[in-house]
């Protein structure tokens, strides 16, 4: 992975009248491929590799991740015999796809090759891989794939375009970066590297295989295109729009020839109707990390889905598999947990549009003693046509006020109660909602407005 800041203009202010600096992409709004991604909302991200085994530790340090080759200092020949002891015997594709289904998510991607160059699957172009390379044998992709297909999920693939650790033609950076992620143990003159070599080597057959081998690809999921030029990016495109056509492309295809753009391990302030997409990880590594405890709540994790959301874009949720193929605990009880609240709320987030309220929602910036002080709001909101949806983080004592909708509202209630609707005040400033006295959820409860407009 990479760190990346993807600027996004301010979604279009539905309910107010009021339009973003930037009109939506006619493109991307209708790309029929972009139809579920849009609805889905909500995805699971797979790190897990031979790494897995070391569990985040090599010789004593414990900061260790999914670029433990590299960060680690391990030549390839030692990580090639390393990586024959990868044998995860609890690895259960099935089980690892009704947690994700459990947890409300509605698609997964997992690693089919990071920077180590190494297949985790059987590729026929390169005996780098799980079945050839270790005593596993099996193809976990397969198995995934199939387990996907099984219970409704859709199988995406990641795949890391511009470094692989195993190859001695990719080269890294330009000028004072020239190698900077590049393996130099090996191969360390980076002005021998021909990236084309690599390219027609090992890229082309291996996207090939993974297009026609594991059945409707719902993402190929780019990482560091690196050094790739603008015509090879376009050779890539054009071949999984001939083997796949619905297949979609994230934005690290390079060259902006992607479907979407990618918001790295963070959310961006501003929201946007072009699709975009937020992938995180749950603690402070992509991969499994023994000693990482650094978990971020249940109602943070929730909290970071409907501030996606309610920007219009997605939340690509990481988990990190141990070597023996199980999913941590902690893992599991987060995803059970968001999955249990979508339950009852997953009407205002599945196939919903971005606030009505803008950046007007985010906080409000004010002169104090010369400083600027921001002011959050405590909520968030998502909308349908006829509805508009407030996801309450913080109750608030003395109700909840909200900027002005353009239109007349119908009725106001708490999302999956059967309580009688709310009483509520709507001025051309703002509207006032009477709220009970304690929160309906403890994570977030949402209020559900439904305008005159709402179909009966």
């Amino acid at each position: 992975m990479r760190n990346t800041i993807v600027t996004l203009l301010c979604c279009t202010t539905l309910f107010c009248g009021q339009l973003s600096a930037q009109e939506p992409s006619t493109q991307a709004i209708s790309e029929p491929r972009m139809d579920w991604f849009r609805e889905a909302k909500f995805g699971m991200f797979i790190h897990w590799g031979v790494y897995s085994m070391a569990a985040g530790e090599w010789n004593g340090d414990t900061n260790h991740a999914e670029w433990l080759q590299l960060t680690a200092k391990i030549p390839l020949a030692q990580y090639t015999q390393y990586a024959k002891d990868f044998n995860p015997q609890r690895f259960d594709a099935d089980q690892w796809v009704e947690i994700a289904k459990d947890a409300g998510m509605q698609y997964l991607v997992i690693t089919s090759k990071h920077h180590d160059g190494f297949a985790m699957y059987d590729s026929a172009s390169s005996d780098h891989n799980v079945v050839d390379g270790t005593d596993f044998k099996r193809d976990p992709l397969k198995e995934l794939a199939d387990a996907c297909a099984k219970h409704g999920i859709r199988f995406c693939v990641y795949y890391s375009l511009g470094r692989d650790w195993e190859d001695p033609d990719t080269p890294t950076g330009r000028g004072e970066k020239k190698g900077f992620r590049s393996n130099l143990i090996d191969f360390p003159n980076e002005d021998e590297k021909v990236f084309s070599r690599y390219f027609e080597r090992k890229v082309k057959p291996q996207v090939r295989e993974l297009l026609t081998g594991y059945g409707p690809i719902g993402i190929f999921w780019f990482d560091t295109y690196g050094l790739i030029s603008k015509e090879e990016s376009l050779e890539l495109k054009q071949m999984i729009r001939t083997l796949q056509p619905k297949c979609i492309i994230n934005e690290r295809i390079g060259h902006k020839l992607g479907d979407y753009k990618v918001s790295e391990q963070e959310i961006p302030a501003d929201g946007s109707y072009d699709p975009w997409e937020s992938c995180m990880t749950m603690n402070d590594h992509w991969s499994y990390n023994r000693v990482d405890d650094n978990w971020k709540s249940t109602e943070k994790l929730l909290q970071n889905l409907i501030d996606i959301v309610s920007k219009g874009g997605n939340f690509l949720l990481n988990i990190g598999p141990t070597g023996e193929g199980e999913i941590p605990e902690p893992s599991q009880q987060r995803l059970a947990a968001i999955g249990q609240w979508l339950e009852i709320n997953g009407e205002a987030v599945y196939g919903c549009g971005p606030s009505p309220f803008g950046k007007k929602a985010e906080g409000r910036k004010k002169s104090k003693g010369g400083k600027k002080e921001v002011k959050t709001w405590k909520w968030r909101a998502t909308t349908k046509p006829g509805h508009v949806f407030v996801h309450v983080f913080k109750w608030p004592s003395d109700g909840l006020t909200l900027p002005t909708l353009s239109e007349k509202i119908a009725s106001v209630s708490i999302l999956g109660s059967d309580a009688d609707p709310l009483e509520f005040e709507q001025t051309a400033d703002d509207v006032k909602i009477t709220l009970p006295e304690s929160a309906p959820d403890e994570m977030v409860s949402v209020v559900r407005i439904k305008l005159e407009s709402a179909k009966p």
